[in-house]
């Protein structure tokens, strides 16, 4: 509003001087110039009041002259230029200040407690330790306390970081903001809603946003010595030519390039990361973004997928993976368990036709029973499903599992094991390729920071390559964790869930994944990410250097070109009015070169829309291959172990699916997919590495022909045995490997959403058997 009065007095005064109204047009003049004088003397008065003084100071200073000589149309120029920067600022930052409105808005407002044999409705500050309270399914856990049911099932990722529910025996702990993800169950308080975790973190929060520090403007740190040159310039002209001089120099003197550059460029550095998907909340962000050199980010939901996926299906019978993964989504798919609904999801991405179940039986916690096509089917735990010994194929299947952090659900049939589906929450395609660019962009130091297990947390650090792993740690953990790096140097915390959120408000910059993430995170972060890829957090980071870097350019050279101009007025040359004129020319010259942060990044190579198709084609492709890459380490193991009759078929059966579908896979990444990869990488042959991979899986599967058509008619020997051993093994960890870098270095190129189930590149997502990370100590995983 002031700009736009600023603006209109300008105009105003010169179309009076035009009518011959001369000093309605002077007090127009001055008025524009007394707006924008205003502004300046608050930011001085703010900036002293801190211990420093800012740029502001030669602006007023101008501003008094130019009125004190009679020059009120340099003075009107000056403060026309004074308002326009502080609303290019104000605007940059207009979303910068944030509270807890999302937050609190997730907190529960009420609790059913029973009284006098009934369930009441009751508000939550009425809640008293030793009430008796009903959660419902999908409610959020009103205030902490003790399981008073047989078991409840809860969805804590917003609270600890683990992906998946986890399953709570009477009398265990259940903290206030984890969500019933499962039937309805009873709880005994132990707290009132005040003295409970969720109010524990939105405390947290609102501490930690108190206690950052007043942000530096660009512009500031280049004050001092201007101002100390400017007044010397201007004591000199005044002492050597009087007044008029001086005032001539102030006015060229006047800071528009510190003024009007640095907003300019943070502006249009914002609009450029909201084009590519990151919303970042004002200029002051984008420019503590660009010096932070250490990286917090938090695990689940953020280097990983932050969902459970079926990565893989383990058999050892006649019935085939997908025969398996049918019948269990099939009794699955009228359950709302959180694994359920992701056995369900892939068998529809494998285009899997699903029966309706009858005679539905489920258990919180434990599975599913029921008939499906006339077979009885249990699928969930091993002793949900009566499974009694289990078979040494399961056993060995669960074990790696396990080590891996893994999960495995049991599918019996009729009363026969027919197959184990094993679910992941796996890494990001784009994890490890983000960690590197982030490193090419100047972040020196990243620490992973989560609440999940410590030995799953080493794995997948090590995976994606970061500095250092900080596990199991709770809200006020991760905020210590900021505080101890932020002692060293500039951070930024990067997170998804409500318990990131103390943390996204104490970093020096706080970056929410936003297009899943936590709401409450999202409104005390000072960056999110709206699109569900972390490379963009790879841009954001090279979009604020960048920005910042534009905007040192065009203060300097603006301060040059004002120094020049300087001496010309100081020695008589340039009149105030003509002097202002000329501070305007340089400030086209600024704002120019400041919009330059608008052009696109080059922080790697992008495939485009037309591309998308082709990509997801072979991403579908890698997603139905997984299973027969765990079909060749599962026939591997059977070898020795069952009837020679039995591995033998199967090893044909593997041999001639892996002829039919896997080899014409590869054929067809070498014939189309690497071609348009080649050209979008350029260079000689970038994919050269790739395709020699191409080149020994097809030989592989060829030799394995050869070996079984070699020993078809006598049968194997013992030194067959190992010999096929080792031909399997070593395929599949080719194909695993091929698999993963295809997926991290190519098929995540493609410039749209992340994929709905992204590969893990280092455990059994990408060779069909990953699994989600296991619950903490003393807790049970749902299922």
């Amino acid at each position: 509003m002031v700009l736009a009065a600023s603006l209109a007095a300008l105009a105003g005064g010169a179309l009076a001087h035009e009518v011959g109204w001369a000093r309605a047009g002077d007090g127009a003049w001055m008025a524009a110039a007394i707006g924008g004088g205003l502004f300046a003397l608050v930011a001085v008065v703010g900036t002293v009041r801190r211990g420093r003084l800012g740029v502001d100071v030669v602006a007023v200073l101008a501003v008094a002259g130019a009125l004190a000589v009679g020059e009120e149309l340099a003075a009107a120029v000056i403060g026309v230029m004074i308002t326009t920067g502080r609303a290019l600022e104000t605007w940059a930052a207009g979303r910068a200040r944030r509270d807890l409105q999302a937050l609190l808005a997730q907190a529960p407002r009420a609790a059913r407690r029973y009284r006098e044999g009934s369930v009441q409705a009751v508000d939550l500050a009425a809640v008293v330790p030793g009430d008796r309270l009903l959660v419902g399914s999908g409610e959020i856990v009103p205030v902490d306390g003790t399981v008073a049911s047989a078991r409840a099932v809860l969805d804590e990722s917003s609270l600890t970081g683990e992906p998946l529910p986890v399953e709570h025996l009477e009398g265990d702990l259940a903290r206030s903001g984890g969500v019933n993800a499962d039937v309805p169950f009873e709880l005994r308080a132990t707290a009132t809603a005040a003295q409970s975790t969720h109010a524990a973190i939105v405390r947290l929060v609102a501490d930690a946003e108190a206690s950052q520090g007043p942000f530096v403007r660009l512009a500031d740190r280049y004050a001092l010595w201007f101002l100390l040159v400017s007044l010397v310039l201007a004591g000199a002209a005044w002492g050597f030519a009087g007044a008029a001089r001086a005032v001539a120099v102030l006015v060229v003197a006047t800071p528009c390039p510190l003024i009007l550059a640095a907003p300019v460029a943070m502006v249009s550095g914002v609009s450029r990361a909201a084009r590519r998907g990151v919303v970042v909340k004002g200029g002051a962000v984008l420019e503590r973004m660009a010096r932070c050199t250490t990286l917090l980010i938090d695990k689940t939901g953020t280097l990983t997928a932050g969902r459970p996926v079926l990565a893989g299906i383990v058999t050892a019978g006649p019935v085939a993976p997908a025969r398996v993964l049918q019948l269990a989504a099939s009794l699955d798919q009228v359950s709302p368990h959180v694994l359920a609904t992701a056995i369900v999801r892939a068998a529809a991405a494998r285009g899997l036709a699903l029966s309706l179940p009858e005679q539905v039986r489920e258990q919180a916690g434990a599975g599913l029973a029921g008939m499906v096509e006339g077979r009885s089917l249990a699928v969930g735990t091993a002793a949900w499903v009566g499974l009694g010994a289990t078979p040494p194929w399961a056993r060995q299947a669960r074990r790696r599992a396990a080590l891996d952090g893994a999960m495995t659900v049991f599918v019996v049939a009729d009363g026969e094991l027919i197959g184990l589906l094993v679910l992941d929450d796996p890494l990001r395609t784009d994890a490890g390729r983000t960690v590197r660019a982030l490193r090419r962009s100047g972040i020196s130091r990243i620490v992973m920071v989560t609440g999940d297990r410590s030995d799953v947390a080493e794995s997948v650090g090590a995976v994606v390559g970061v500095d250092a792993v900080l596990a199991e740690r709770t809200p006020a953990d991760k905020l210590d964790a900021v505080r101890l790096e932020a002692r060293h140097a500039p951070t930024l915390m990067v997170g998804d869930g409500v318990n990131d959120a103390p943390a996204l408000a104490l970093a020096d910059v706080g970056v929410a994944m936003g297009a899943r993430g936590a709401t409450a995170s999202s409104e005390v972060a000072d960056a999110v990410l709206t699109v569900d890829r972390l490379d963009r957090l790879g841009e954001a980071v090279a979009v604020a250097r960048r920005t910042r870097r534009i905007a040192v350019q065009s203060v300097a050279a603006g301060m040059a070109m004002a120094l020049a101009a300087m001496g010309v007025a100081a020695a008589g040359w340039l009149p105030a009015v003509w002097g202002a004129l000329l501070q305007e020319g340089i400030d086209v010259i600024v704002i120019v070169n400041a919009l330059r942060a608008l052009r696109p990044v080059g922080t790697g190579v992008h495939l485009g829309q037309p591309d998308l198709a082709l990509t997801r084609r072979f991403h579908d492709e890698h997603l139905a291959l997984r299973d027969v890459i765990e079909q060749i380490r599962t026939a591997a193991d059977a070898l020795g172990v069952a009837s020679t009759a039995e591995a033998m078929g199967r090893l044909r059966q593997l041999q001639q699916v892996l002829v039919d579908e896997v080899v014409p896979h590869e054929r067809a990444e070498e014939e189309v997919l690497y071609p348009l990869i080649g050209r979008v990488l350029g260079g000689n042959d970038p994919t050269g590495t790739m395709s020699r991979a191409h080149v020994e899986i097809v030989h592989q599967i060829r030799r394995l022909g050869q070996l079984l058509d070699d020993i078809a008619s006598e049968g194997p020997d013992p030194v067959d045995l190992v010999e096929l051993r080792r031909r399997l093994y070593e395929l599949h960890a080719i194909l695993r490997l091929h698999s993963s870098q295809e997926d991290e270095s190519f098929l995540s190129l493609a410039d749209d959403e992340a994929p709905a189930e992204p590969a893990d590149a280092g455990h059994w997502a990408t060779d069909a058997t990953s699994g989600p990370v296991a619950a903490a100590p003393g807790k049970k995983r749902s299922r």
